[in-house]
C-alpha cells in the first residue's frame, strides 16, 4: 500500500504503475472541515529520510468525496480513507460525514477501509491522542458508526503503544497501523533556528525503519491476533519482508515515494520475488515468522 500523505490525492500514481496491482492507497488525512495546516517551511531533508510538519492541511471530507474519490475510482485504485480530528467530537463528525457521503456516492466500493489517524493533538486536553489509552479508545468508539473496517494508526513516541493497541482493538479497530513518524527537530545552520515553520516535526524514511520493526515486533508479541499494517522506512523489498517477519500482515510504503513515485510498485515486485526465491507459498506466510523460529 501507499502510506497516507505520500501519494498526492491518490490518482496521480496511476502515471507510474497499475494501481490495482497494489493493495490500496491510503489518502492524505482529512478532517470534517477544511484545515490550513502549519506555516512554511513544512519539509526538510535529513540523512536517510526527511522531517515534516505539514500540519494535516486539507479541504475536508466532503471535498474529497466529490473531487478525489471519483478520480481514484477512474484509475481502478482501492482507497483507505485516513481521518483525523482535534477532539473526539471532530473525529465523530469526520466519520459521520464520510459515512453519509459514501452512502450516496456511486464510487463507495472504491473505499475498502478507514484509517483513524490518532497521532493528533487533543485540543481539549494535553498531548497526543495516541499517547492516551482511554482517549484513543474513545475516538475509535466515536468512529464505529462507519460501515467500513477501521484501522488505528498509532504513534511510536510513547511507551504505551502496546496498551493503546489493545485498547483500540477492544474499541473496534480491526487492525493497527504501525508506525507514524518519530518526533524530532532540525536546526538551520545559517540561522540557528528550527528549519521548520512549526519548530519540530515528524521524521520519516529509512532512518526510522528499525523503530518500526521493533514496534511491530513488540505489539505482535503481546497481541498476536491483532492484524498489523507495518510502515516506516520501507525502501526495498527486504525492508517490507522485515516488517512481515516482525508480525505485520501488510506493509505501506511512504517517504520512498517522494524520491521515486514508482517505489510502491517496485517494492511490491521485490517482495513477491523474495517470497518466491525462498520457496514460500505466498507473502502472508511470512507474517510473524521472527516469533516462530525465523527463516530457518
Amino acid at each position: 500500500m501507499a502510506a497516507s500523505g505520500t501519494a498526492g490525492h491518490g490518482a496521480e500514481l496511476a502515471a507510474y504503475g497499475a494501481l490495482d496491482s497494489i493493495g490500496a492507497i491510503v489518502v492524505k488525512s482529512i478532517a470534517a472541515t477544511e484545515w490550513a495546516g502549519n506555516p512554511a517551511p513544512r519539509v526538510h531533508p535529513i540523512a536517510q529520510g526527511m522531517i515534516n510538519a505539514v500540519g494535516l492541511q486539507g479541504l475536508g471530507v466532503q471535498h474529497w468525496i466529490e473531487h478525489d474519490l471519483p478520480a481514484m475510482a477512474a484509475v481502478n485504485a482501492s482507497a483507505v480513507v485516513s481521518i483525523w480530528g482535534r477532539s473526539v467530537d471532530e473525529y465523530r463528525q469526520a466519520a459521520q460525514l464520510l459515512q453519509d457521503g459514501l452512502a450516496h456516492s456511486p464510487h463507495r466500493s472504491t473505499v475498502i477501509a478507514v484509517e483513524v489517524n490518532l497521532s493528533c493533538p487533543n485540543m481539549n486536553g494535553h498531548g497526543i491522542f495516541a499517547h492516551d489509552i482511554a482517549m484513543s479508545a474513545e475516538v475509535m468508539r466515536a468512529c464505529s458508526l462507519l460501515e467500513y473496517p477501521l484501522w488505528a494508526k498509532l504513534s511510536p513516541n510513547t511507551d504505551r503503544v502496546i496498551a493503546v493497541a489493545q485498547a483500540v482493538h477492544e474499541a473496534g479497530a480491526e487492525a493497527v497501523t504501525l508506525i507514524n513518524t518519530v518526533v524530532g527537530m532540525v536546526l538551520d545552520p545559517e540561522t540557528g533556528r528550527p528549519a521548520l515553520g512549526n519548530g519540530g516535526g515528524g521524521i520519516s524514511g529509512r532512518a526510522i525503519h528499525p523503530v518500526a520493526v521493533r514496534t511491530v515486533f513488540d505489539v505482535h508479541a503481546a497481541l498476536p491476533n491483532l492484524p498489523i499494517i507495518g510502515v516506516g522506512g520501507v525502501t526495498s523489498g527486504w525492508e517490507a519482508v522485515e516488517l512481515m517477519l516482525a508480525g505485520a500482515s501488510a506493509v505501506q510504503v511512504g517517504t520512498a515515494t517522494f524520491a521515486d513515485p514508482r517505489a510502491c510498485f517496485k517494492i511490491a515486485k521485490e517482495l513477491t520475488a523474495w517470497v518466491q526465491s525462498r520457496g514460500f507459498s505466498d507473502v502472508a506466510s511470512l507474517s510473524g515468522l521472527a516469533h516462530r523460529g525465523g527463516l530457518g
